[in-house]
């Protein structure tokens, strides 16, 4: 039914079918104060995309855009499980991270120099619990960007790629994502790829390839239908300015370093090659030396004083960033004409690496990773299961983290100061990075009962941070005794183009990364990919430049792998001795109820007497841990005893709780009584039972046997009391 709505705007939908079911965008139905909104209806789920555009530019020197991504619980059909919060409030790291996803393959298709302030959010009002919202929050932001006017070079639409029985499929559902080895969003642009993320079961280089091969013919339904609905919305393109260097002053300053720029030998950047602080100290001198000589030869004033304060007030600040921007031109220069990196590196050459573990003397794991500039300290905590992260958001019920990655890196870490606070969402998301790399290689919980926190502290930032936090990870948890399936590391790898033919960097630094077109983070073992994050600063790259660039990775990381098992070969055989002692117990579910006890009494009897910790799983699993041996060892007996099974032809020691005519009933196990009859007390005849037993003795007695009906017949005879 069309509907007119307060502003006089017809609502209307397009459709197409997507993935195997129907996608709809809707636009004029809700949102009239926006810039532009779409409802998108994919299956049971609908999200609404929200933009609102300033209407002047605001003068700062990046762009001010903002991508958020709204979990409703109501969409679920949920209320939080929070006994205090009832409401959404702050945003969980899930929905974080799914903010940085949309925001990833979209920021980079602004035009430079672009200040509109522009907000987009999209917001799951529906949620169809048999797949994941977040690729239709994707295309929700692009397609309501597209819609709004502003030079914003969409569209662009993603999906979540799993692996079943060696076929790709989208939109899994979550028993679907348990079975699959890879865990994959690809981000397209036309027919190339604009971003990538991926999760992966030590999957080869090549599978990963294919993958977006796929994604990229499947996902174009969803592409034609935003340029679809765009065209019908007759959109009128709004005015813009871009806020750029001045051309002059970026000819002037291109020119002046051309020629202070070039080094001894004549040839051009040489004077800024070589290690990271020499070339940041010899560009400032640089600097300053332009500084002093156009503020005397630009400035306005009669004296050399009035001349550089005119020259600080007035163009100072544009010859600086057109400084930088002769820089970034020189690194890529270098590398795409000369082959020749700033540090001198070659293309496929990673940094220095050294590392130590056991550098901290308390914790229970730590390690210390430093790649060139960039160094990265990891400590590993174990404890009980029970200390595992509770999940509650939209998506998730009931869930649990037992291993979580935090990443941390103050502003001290690039020499600069700056507030100490919570973390930020690029935080969360280079701590996801790091702990998507290693959950595959993590050992189960039966096999290792314990959760796991390993923290990273950067000291240290000149690129890449994010893979040596895998890397200190991995070696602080082997240093944990972490039994690892296997070790994993992680390179940063780079891309500059020239005109069609790619240039690939190994083990990217700042510099090439500002001066570059895409900054690739891949993690993995010998048998393949464990984690994947590839960002475009470019308007899309086909799948052929991203397989050279995978391929050229895999040398990378065997390089790093290798130095860092020259450190610690394996995980250590025994944990720290200041690590909680865990043990762990398998029972039938069915018997957990008698460890428990009514209300609770039984669990809390055991905690109390023999002050271990025991925390029980609903499969089972029962796990006893302490730093006391024999308690450990005590509070085992002790729920052994309770769901212990009994066996004929053992001896139990049993306490008679019960005398008749005809014999006594003795409990040999909690719950669980036999009948030892009058002849078989004693060898000697007896007349009544009271002859030989009362009531509370204490006997040891035999299982003869269990009938059918599961009543079990004792005896004391041949048994030494």
């Amino acid at each position: 039914m069309e509907i007119i709505n307060p502003t006089g705007k017809h609502t209307f939908s397009v459709s197409t079918d997507f993935c195997g079911r129907e996608l709809k965008i809707e636009v004029n139905r809700v949102g009239f104060r926006t810039t532009s909104s779409v409802l998108v209806t994919y299956g049971d789920t609908v999200v609404l995309g929200s933009v609102v555009v300033s209407e002047k530019p605001v003068v700062q020197d990046f762009f001010p855009l903002s991508i958020d991504y709204e979990e409703k619980f109501y969409a679920a059909g949920k209320i939080s499980g929070s006994k205090f919060i009832k409401r959404e409030g702050k945003p969980a790291d899930e929905a974080v991270l799914i903010g940085r996803l949309i925001d990833r393959p979209i920021r980079p298709l602004f035009p430079k120099g672009y200040r509109q302030e522009v907000q987009v959010v999209t917001t799951v009002l529906s949620m169809d619990p048999s797949f994941r919202p977040d690729v239709v929050a994707m295309l929700a932001a692009s397609s309501a960007l597209l819609n709004t006017g502003i030079p914003f070079d969409g569209p662009v639409a993603g999906l979540r790629i799993g692996r079943i029985n060696g076929k790709f499929k989208a939109f899994l559902s979550k028993e679907e994502r348990e079975q699959s080895d890879l865990d994959l969003v690809v981000a397209v642009k036309d027919q190339k790829v604009v971003m990538v993320e991926a999760g992966a079961n030590e999957v080869p280089e090549n599978v990963i390839i294919e993958a977006m091969r796929w994604a990229v013919e499947n996902i174009q339904p969803a592409l034609n239908l935003q340029k679809q609905l765009r065209d019908k919305l007759e959109i009128t393109e709004k005015s813009y300015e871009l806020s750029l260097p001045d051309q002059a002053i970026t000819e002037k300053v291109e020119a002046w370093t051309l020629a202070h720029f070039k080094g001894e030998d004549g040839k051009t950047g040489t004077k800024i090659r070589g290690n990271v602080l020499d070339r940041k100290r010899i560009a400032d001198a640089l600097r300053d030396e332009m500084d002093a000589e156009f503020a005397l030869e630009l400035g306005e004033g009669d004296t050399p004083e009035e001349k550089i304060a005119d020259y600080d007030a007035r163009l100072k600040a544009e010859f600086h960033n057109a400084y930088e921007l002769a820089i970034h031109h020189e690194v890529r220069r270098a590398i795409v004409e000369d082959g020749v990196r700033p540090d001198g590196r070659k293309l496929n050459e990673v940094r220095p690496l050294s590392s130590q573990v056991s550098i901290l003397p308390r914790v229970h794991g730590s390690s210390l990773f430093t790649r060139g500039l960039t160094q990265a300290m990891n400590i590993v905590t174990l404890a009980p299961l029970s200390y595992a992260q509770v999940v509650d958001t939209m998506e998730v019920t009931d869930g649990e983290r037992r291993y979580m990655h935090h990443y941390n890196a103050p502003s001290y870490t690039v020499g600069e100061t700056g507030r100490i606070g919570s973390p930020g969402r690029r935080e969360i998301g280079h701590g996801y990075l790091a702990e998507r790399a290693l959950l595959p290689v993590l050992p189960s919980k039966e096999d290792f009962p314990y959760t796991i926190r390993s923290v990273t502290e950067i000291m240290s930032q000149n690129g890449s941070t994010s893979m040596a936090a895998t890397c200190s990870s991995c070696l602080a948890l082997m240093d944990a005794g972490v039994p690892l399936k296997s070790p994993v590391s992680g390179v940063a790898m780079g891309l500059m183009l020239d005109g069609e033919t790619p240039h690939v960097l190994t083990d990217l630094m700042d510099a090439e990364d500002f001066a570059g077109d895409m900054d690739f983070k891949v993690t993995g073992t010998r048998k393949g990919i464990t984690a994947l994050q590839m960002d475009m600063k470019v308007h899309g790259l086909p799948v052929d430049i991203l397989e050279k660039a995978i391929n050229q990775s895999h040398e990378g990381r065997m390089f790093i792998l290798d130095h860092m098992l020259s450190v610690l070969s394996a995980p250590r055989a025994e944990l720290s001795p200041y690590a909680p002692r865990i043990e762990k117990l398998i029972v039938s579910p069915d018997k957990i109820g008698a460890i428990i006890g009514k209300g609770g009494e039984m669990i809390n009897k055991i905690t109390s007497e023999t002050g271990a910790e025991v925390d029980i799983d609903d499969s089972g699993l029962i796990t006893i841990s302490g730093t006391d041996p024999e308690k450990i060892q005590h509070a085992i007996d002790w729920i052994k005893s309770l769901v212990e099974e009994p066996e004929v032809g053992k001896i139990y020691k049993g306490k008679v709780v019960s005398i008749k005519d005809f014999g006594a009933f003795v409990n040999i196990l909690p719950g669980i009584d036999g009948m030892l009859h009058i002849s078989q007390i004693s060898e000697k005849r007896l007349d009544k039972v009271e002859d030989a037993l009362h009531l509370g003795d204490v006997i040891k007695v035999r299982l003869e046997s269990i009938d059918d009906k599961g009543r079990l017949s004792l005896s004391m005879r041949h048994v030494e009391q």
